[in-house]
C-alpha cells in the first residue's frame, strides 16, 4: 500500500505529514496490498489530482477544490472515513463518515509530547503567503515568531506544540494547534483561502470557521493569489485591473514608491507598505483565540482510532 499526498513544489507541512504519519497508525501498511492508494491527509479528493485506476482507500481525506472523482464504483473505493459532514455530504457517504483530519493524531506520536513552550505567540501563514508575502518581517515587527508552513513538516509540527498561542492563516496549523491544545485565531488574507475544507474540518470538533480579514503583505502577494494591495486589483498573471477605491494615492504613498527605487530603502519601503498587515497581524494575536473541549476532540479521535481499527483487521 502507498500513501498518496498532493506534493507542493514549495513544500507544505500539512500535507507532506502523510509521508510517515500512516507509519505510526498503521505499522507495515506499506508491505501489503501493493495495488491499494491510501487517500489520507489533504484536500485530495479531486479528479485532476488522483489516478483513475486502481484501488484506493480513503482515511480522512477532504474535498475542497475542482470536481470529485467518480467514485461509485466501491470495488475501487473504499471509503472509511472522509474530513468532515461537508466533505461526507458532497462524496454521497452517511455524514457520520465524516470523522475528523487525520492529523490531529499527530499529537499521539511519543516524539511530539511533553515539549517545552518557547514561543509565545506565532503565525503559521497559507504556503501561498509564506511564497511571495513579507511574513517574517512582520511578524518580527508584530511581536510573533514566524512558522514556515513550507518547512520540514516534524519541525514545524514542534513550534506549533511549543507556541502558547497561534494565529493560522494554514488550516493545518489551526488543526495541529487544537489537537495540541494551543489555542488559535483564525486569519485570512485573501479569498482564496478556502472556507470550504476550513468549515469541514472545524465542524466535526464543535468550533466556528470565523476568520479576521489580514491585508494582504506585497504586490507579489497579490499577484499570486489574484488580489488586492493598495487599492489596485491584480489577476494571477500580474496584470493591474482598475483601482477598486476611488481615494487618490497620498503624498506620503508617494513617497513611499520613490523609496522602493533606492536598494537601500527598498525592505524599508515594503514594511511601511506593509503596514496594515503588521497592525491587523497584531490585532489578531490579542482576539480571543478558539479550542475545541477536551471531550469533543477526545471522542472524535476515539472513533477515527475505531475505523483504523477495522482498517487493521481487513487489511493488515
Amino acid at each position: 500500500m502507498k500513501p498518496y499526498y498532493w506534493e507542493s513544489e514549495h513544500g507544505n507541512f500539512g500535507d507532506d505529514l502523510n509521508l510517515w504519519l500512516w507509519d505510526f497508525l498503521l505499522p507495515g501498511f506499506r508491505e501489503v496490498h501493493p495495488d491499494v492508494l491510501l487517500v489520507g491527509v489533504g484536500t485530495v479528493l479531486n479528479r485532476a489530482l488522483l489516478p483513475e485506476e486502481g484501488r484506493k482507500l480513503v482515511l480522512g481525506s477532504g474535498f475542497g477544490y475542482g470536481s470529485l472523482p467518480d467514485m461509485q464504483d466501491r470495488s475501487l473505493w473504499d471509503i472509511r472515513c472522509v474530513r468532515g459532514p461537508l466533505t461526507a455530504e458532497k462524496v454521497g457517504v452517511p455524514v457520520d463518515l465524516g470523522v475528523i483530519d487525520p492529523a490531529v493524531l499527530v499529537a499521539d506520536m511519543p516524539e511530539f509530547a511533553n515539549l517545552p513552550k518557547r514561543h509565545k505567540q506565532s503565525f503559521v501563514p497559507h504556503w501561498e503567503s509564506a511564497v511571495a508575502g513579507l511574513w517574517p518581517a512582520i511578524c518580527a515587527m508584530a511581536g510573533l515568531h514566524y512558522i514556515d508552513p513550507r518547512g520540514e513538516a516534524k519541525d514545524v509540527i514542534r513550534q506549533i506544540a511549543q507556541s502558547e498561542l497561534i494565529v493560522a492563516e494554514s488550516m493545518h496549523g489551526a488543526i495541529l494547534a487544537d489537537a495540541f491544545r494551543v489555542p488559535w485565531v483564525a486569519v485570512s488574507t485573501s479569498d482564496s483561502i478556502n472556507s470550504f475544507k476550513w468549515r469541514d474540518w472545524a465542524s466535526t470538533v464543535g468550533v466556528e470557521h470565523k476568520p479576521r480579514r489580514i491585508p494582504i503583505s506585497t504586490r507579489a502577494e497579490a499577484i499570486i493569489k489574484g488580489a488586492r494591495f493598495w487599492g489596485v486589483d491584480y489577476d494571477r498573471q500580474g496584470v493591474a485591473a482598475v483601482a477598486v477605491a476611488p481615494e487618490r494615492v497620498e503624498e506620503g504613498d508617494v513617497a513611499v514608491a520613490q523609496m522602493a527605487h533606492k536598494p537601500g530603502l527598498r525592505l524599508a519601503a515594503k514594511q511601511v507598505l506593509a503596514a496594515p498587515s503588521t497592525l491587523a497581524l497584531w490585532q489578531a494575536s490579542r482576539a480571543r483565540p478558539q479550542l475545541s473541549t477536551d471531550a469533543r476532540l477526545s471522542e472524535r479521535k476515539a472513533r477515527l482510532y475505531d475505523v483504523l481499527e477495522d482498517v487493521r483487521r481487513d487489511y493488515l
